[in-house]
């Protein structure tokens, strides 16, 4: 099929501005942007100026774009948690494709609604679980299909969630709160506990969870700490969370030191000294962390029962070092340990031992996988190249693909560990959230 795919594009915020908006241009023989929507009237001026929108395709809401008949061939829907189920339907049933940002919604009843329309519809849905797409984790899945280490028994798993993006996007930020957006282990890790089912081929039986706010909390403020962080606060020089500190001074992310990057173009459309002092003046990104409407948990262990009897343990960690994703799956004839998403490529591989009386070893250094690990890892770019081949015919749908029915089994699995976490541990059955 000799064609682009048009896109309207709903939400322009980091994940559809600056990342699968760029698509366009990695691929722009396969994807045009050709409608884009959004609240803030700057982002839509500058995305529209950036891929040449004509005015009468930019509009102020997901909602006023979807009064119009149908304008693409895919809608990417990258909007707030608990507004992707509501723009989705009518996508669907104005004709569009959809690419949908996780999570599809907190809410069961919309999750169930929206699998429904879309088998009537007859649509092709992909949900953004990216790292599926990394080319650590498929050579993970290569390795673990291919039997070396024999039947998986347990999975021991951890999210590094990193000490200042816990504060960054679940203190301050917009996931902060799960009556606004969704709770901690559905956004941030829907992603884990689609990742994990898949590369073991797993399916859930039961689990419990345990987890609370432990330290971002108004208890919790110091003697002398202030409600923003540049309003005299008298504790700063000695609090890792202090807002100058990181947003302007850090090295690595700091205005100060010349970054214009994430996080800082979260917190302003054109990231400067000038204007992210002015937004940690006057935004959500300059409070105190002990001083603001947060209620997700900064730490979650979730403990996993499959139906073929092996087990799962994963822990959400809000407060560590390092940023990273970390597994072990211990198999009857080996074991595989891998580690990914560091700061530092280097420190990202794969180890792989095999029993028996001299113990088999391969390593796997991630930048022997691939020369590009941006955007989750490589991910994000590769799952929208792959929806477009689908859609253009130049592919078939492999299982690999985060089909909407497929990748429900994760959210069943993060809903089912809240409900777990807020009854105080008590085992839920999946069948019960799947029916």
């Amino acid at each position: 099929m000799n064609r682009k795919i048009t896109v309207a594009l709903a939400g322009l915020g980091n994940r559809g501005k600056d990342t699968y908006a760029k698509a366009a241009k990695a691929y722009p023989d396969k994807m045009e942007i050709v409608a884009i929507a959004d609240v803030n009237p700057r982002k839509v001026a500058m995305v529209a100026e950036e891929y040449h929108i004509p005015k009468e395709r930019c509009y102020t809401s997901a909602e006023e774009m979807l009064q119009e008949d149908k304008l693409a061939d895919v809608m990417f829907i990258t909007t707030q948690d608990r507004q992707h189920v509501r723009h989705a339907i009518p996508a669907l049933k104005k004709g569009y494709h959809l690419l949908l940002e996780k999570p599809v919604s907190p809410d069961l009843d919309e999750c169930r609604e929206i699998v429904k329309v879309a088998r009537e519809c007859d649509r092709k849905v992909v949900v953004c679980h990216v790292l599926r797409y990394t080319p650590v984790f498929r050579k993970v899945k290569e390795i673990l299909d291919s039997g070396v280490i024999g039947e998986i028994v347990s999975i021991n798993a951890s999210e590094n969630v990193g000490w200042f993006h816990m504060a960054h996007s679940f203190v301050r930020g917009n996931w902060r709160n799960s009556d606004l957006s969704s709770p901690m282990i559905l956004q941030k890790c829907c992603h884990d506990m689609d990742l994990y089912l898949w590369l073991a081929n797993k399916k859930c039986k039961s689990l419990s969870s345990f987890g609370s706010t432990y330290l971002f909390k108004k208890e919790n403020a110091p003697e002398g700490c202030t409600v923003r962080c540049l309003d005299g606060c008298k504790v700063k020089a000695e609090c890792p969370y202090d807002a100058e500190a990181i947003y302007l001074d850090n090295e690595r992310i700091g205005a100060r030191n010349g970054n214009t990057g994430w996080p800082l173009n979260v917190l302003t459309e054109v990231p400067s000294e000038e204007s992210i002092e002015e937004a940690l003046k006057t935004g959500p990104y300059g409070r105190c962390v002990y001083h603001c409407d947060n209620n997700v948990v900064d730490h979650q262990v979730v403990n996993l029962n499959m139906t073929d009897g092996s087990t799962m343990s994963f822990s959400m960690n809000g407060h560590t070092a390092d940023f990273a994703r970390h597994a072990q799956f211990c198999g009857t004839k080996g074991e595989v340990k891998v580690t990914m998403g560091s700061w530092e490529l280097e420190d990202d591989f794969i180890e792989t031992m095999v029993y028996g009386s001299k113990l088999q070893t391969e390593l796997i250094h991630a930048g022997d996988l691939s020369d590009n690990f941006s955007g989750h890892g490589g991910g994000d770019i590769v799952m929208v190249e792959e929806f477009l081949d689908i859609l253009l015919g130049n592919r078939e749908e492999s299982p690999s693909i985060t089909s909407l029915e497929r990748s429900m089994e994760s959210h069943y699995c993060a809903l089912a560990a809240e409900q777990s976490r807020l009854n105080g541990g008590a085992v839920i059955a999946l069948d019960d959230i799947r029916e």
